[in-house]
């Protein structure tokens, strides 16, 4: 078969981009302002965000999306960028197209890598010639695709526009002709073998007699009824031997012509994939990665948001939220998930909750922090709806187990962290705290909550704080006091709900209990024993 002779212009011209404009589908320009990377370490063990990314972006190493879920966005715009792509894909034909397409480029990816791995230069070349088929094709279905899918996000129409213009460009119609043109001409390639002993002769076919039908014919007479036909799996990935590849070397003196063509495709294509087609293969994982792990929830019965997201009002609530990491467990586990409602409205700005041990305080101060880092990063939170503002950081005060190798007290090691947390805190900024001055006295861990609390109101902070300290509770008119609740005929067995209510002065009554073993279910436990 005739192979067209390749344009001999700058190889360039067959990886020209469009001229269309595509910033990726991530952001709606390229000078996105990005908001402080995600809080510190400290506060993403805090509230469980590293599990809760770790298990997004499980299996998906090679994407590298980490930091996508790491890094917040200080942009409404944007975050409404990623919300109508989520919309565009969330349950419609579209995912299942833009599904296909990764899985193709990740064959393609694949493809490359045996390439660079093979030993023997034409398996190189055959191996890096379907890469590229497996590209054009992935490229061309997927402009299709989007053609016919009319998406309303900005994110697709832009990548829409792209491929509309990079597959009707010179340059990717000449590479997807040259490349079928020349699959075509080796699969063409027919030669014949001659082996005698250890000696195998490679020759051009001559249009020999095919004798398998005469050997079909033959032992036909040997069948014994109805045979089941059996499958036999052969590895694709199998590599050539040193006589396979000794043969090929034969077959390519027959066709100097087409091998030649081969070679020089080879060398001419190495930066075949277009850089946007690239980047939007890694990008779109973010989207698929989290609809996936949202998936395994919405089919427990649990619902998923696209929060409002303000960069102007404090005024926070949601309903029917949970903790992102501990209902992965539930889940898993088949147990029960209970939800929460919150909402703030101006003046408040600080949440107590308060309450008996185990009875879901903690879970709740992080569903909150977990809520508003899910927001900055433009995905569905957990809930069935949410208004959430836009902060520039958030921080946690969470106890830590004393330092041996610390000098410093446990005491003063937590007044050090609150010091710089409130040093770099904005009016913009989320403060978590978690029993916070716990290793003191009652008396001092009041006087220093109290000093604390006066600094959160002063810099007009959103914070969530769970306390023994019912005293908290009625601060001033910026704190709603949230309490964990009990069941009314059992005071030992917790509902895990935690709902807005006075605080009932019994948190400190139970935590000294419990701490002494004094509680209902321990003194129970002792008398039956």
């Amino acid at each position: 078969m005739a192979i067209s002779e390749p344009d001999r212009t700058d190889p360039a011209t067959i990886q020209r981009s469009p001229s269309t404009r595509f910033h990726g589908i991530l952001f709606d320009r390229s000078d996105v302002p990005a908001g402080d990377t995600a809080a510190s370490s400290d506060a993403f063990a805090d509230l469980h965000l590293d599990d809760v990314i770790a298990a997004i972006t499980d299996g998906r190493t090679a994407y590298d999306l980490t930091p996508f879920f790491a890094a917040p966005l200080d942009d409404i715009a944007t975050i409404s960028f990623r919300h109508d792509v989520f919309r565009d894909l969330d349950g419609t034909p579209l995912l299942s197209c833009v599904r296909a397409f990764v899985r193709q480029m990740r064959v393609m990816r694949d493809h490359l890598g045996h390439a660079t791995k093979s030993y023997y230069r034409y398996e190189q070349e055959r191996w890096f010639l379907d890469a590229v088929d497996l590209y054009c094709d992935a490229v061309g279905v997927l402009a299709r695709d989007l053609a016919e899918a009319e998406p309303r996000s900005s994110g697709f129409i832009g990548l829409r526009g792209y491929l509309t213009s990079y597959v009707d460009s010179p340059g990717f119609s000449q590479l997807v002709d040259e490349t079928r043109q020349l699959k075509a001409a080796l699969d063409a390639i027919r030669y014949r073998l001659n082996i005698a002993g250890n000696r195998i002769t490679v020759s051009p076919y001559g249009d020999e007699p095919d004798y398998s039908a005469d050997v079909l014919q033959t032992f036909e007479k040997f069948k014994q009824g109805a045979v089941s036909p059996r499958q036999f799996g052969v590895s694709s990935w199998q590599d050539m031997n040193h006589v396979e590849a000794a043969i090929l070397d034969r077959v390519a003196r027959l066709y100097p012509e087409i091998f030649a063509s081969l070679d020089e495709y080879f060398t001419r294509h190495q930066g075949f994939p277009d850089s946007g087609v690239i980047r939007f293969d890694r990008e779109v994982h973010f989207y698929i990665a989290y609809l996936e792990h949202v998936e395994r929830f919405r089919s427990a019965g649990l619902a998923f948001c696209y929060p409002l997201v303000s960069d102007r009002s404090k005024e926070i609530r949601g309903t029917a939220v949970f903790d992102l990491a501990l209902a992965a467990i539930l889940v898993r586990e088949q147990r029960e998930i209970v939800t929460n409602d919150f909402h703030l409205e101006d003046p408040e700005r600080i949440f107590v909750v308060s309450g008996p041990n185990q009875g879901g305080k903690t879970t709740f101060a992080r569903t909150i922090g977990q809520l508003h880092h899910l927001a900055r990063i433009g995905v569905p939170v957990p809930g069935s709806s949410a208004s959430l503002a836009l902060v520039d950081r958030i921080f946690t005060h969470f106890e830590r187990e004393e330092n041996l190798q610390n000098l410093s007290g446990k005491l003063e090691d937590d007044l050090r962290r609150i010091h710089e947390i409130i040093e770099r805190a904005t009016p913009r900024s989320l403060l978590v705290m978690n029993e916070s001055f716990s290793s003191t006295t009652v008396s001092d861990s009041l006087f220093l909550n109290k000093a604390v609390m006066r600094q959160i109101i002063e810099r007009d902070l959103i914070c969530v704080t769970v306390t023994f300290l019912d005293e908290l509770a009625s601060f001033g008119p910026t704190t709603v006091s949230m309490v964990s609740t009990v069941e009314p005929d059992d005071l030992a067995r917790r509902t895990f709900r935690i709902v807005r209510q006075p605080a009932d002065g019994l948190a400190y009554a139970w935590a000294i209990a419990e701490k002494y073993q004094l509680a209902y279910t321990d003194v129970k436990r002792r008398v039956l024993r």
